[in-house]
């Protein structure tokens, strides 16, 4: 069975869809490989402008996968092979979307949150919850919810294991919008769609100057955006896109 399902629903989007439902969509370390390939399929196809990524109807996914750990202990998240699969995801070039329908806990959390962005179901409930297990978490949480929600509920969530439901991660700033479980998937294809017809190169560079603001001063990431800048106006796309609003026209833009 693939534990990752690719499609191509609208032009220039990747869907990909987590796919163990038996274990609810546990992060093993089969699945993260599979899913790191698909990435990188995605990546490599100059078609493909845009990935969403979501789990099942029911479900994002319940977090790593405990068995695996349970088994093997600190060994399975300090694996260099787990550990190359996670980076493709997380460095990903092309803009990525989450939509996450119902329990995005643990790794099923810090997962989202490699997303450029998350839309999220008035089902969904986000958490960390290994503190239940004697643990912390291990795939970012720490650094990425502080930075995105505050130090408090941060704190709170890792510190209680108690989640938190859609509404309270968009007020939060952890999400961006939340729409009904039937509009879910719809509406987070339509952005992509809207994305994915965008400047390409224009927008790898607008998704790397925005992530540089987690990881620079203001004034070293003021210096990257003008570089970046620089770089768009190399691009054909920046002629072909200023012609167009001069003469009041579509831009027919091509990616390079």
């Amino acid at each position: 069975m693939n534990l990752v399902l690719p499609s191509q629903p609208r032009p220039g989007v990747m869907l990909l869809r987590l796919n163990r439902p038996e274990a609810r969509n546990a992060l093993s370390t089969a699945l993260l490989a599979e899913l790191a390939g698909a990435f990188s399929n995605a990546i490599d196809d100059v078609r493909m402008r845009c990935i969403v990524l979501t789990g099942s109807d029911q479900l994002f996914s319940c977090g790593a996968d405990v068995k695996e750990m349970a088994a093997r202990g600190i060994a399975v998240l300090e694996d260099q092979t787990r550990c190359d699969d996670w980076a493709i995801v997380e460095h990903c070039p092309k803009p990525v979307i989450a939509a996450v329908n119902g329990l995005a806990l643990g790794g099923g959390c810090e997962l989202a949150m490699l997303a450029d962005f998350i839309i999220a179901s008035e089902t969904a409930r986000f958490g960390q919850p290994e503190i239940n297990l004697g643990i912390i978490p291990g795939d970012g949480a720490t650094q990425r919810l502080t930075r995105l929600v505050g130090r408090g509920l941060a704190a709170r969530m890792i510190l209680s294991g108690q989640p938190i439901d859609a509404w309270s991660a968009l007020r939060a700033g952890l999400v961006t919008e939340v729409v009904a479980p039937e509009l879910l998937l719809g509406t987070s294809l339509d952005i992509a769609e809207l994305i994915a017809g965008k400047a390409a190169l224009a927008a790898r560079f607008a998704k790397q100057a925005v992530h540089m603001a987690d990881e620079s001063t203001l004034s070293a990431g003021l210096a990257i955006e003008r570089k970046l800048l620089a770089s768009a106006f190399e691009t054909e796309d920046q002629k072909e896109g200023m012609a167009a609003f001069v003469q009041k026209r579509p831009a027919r833009f091509t990616g390079r």
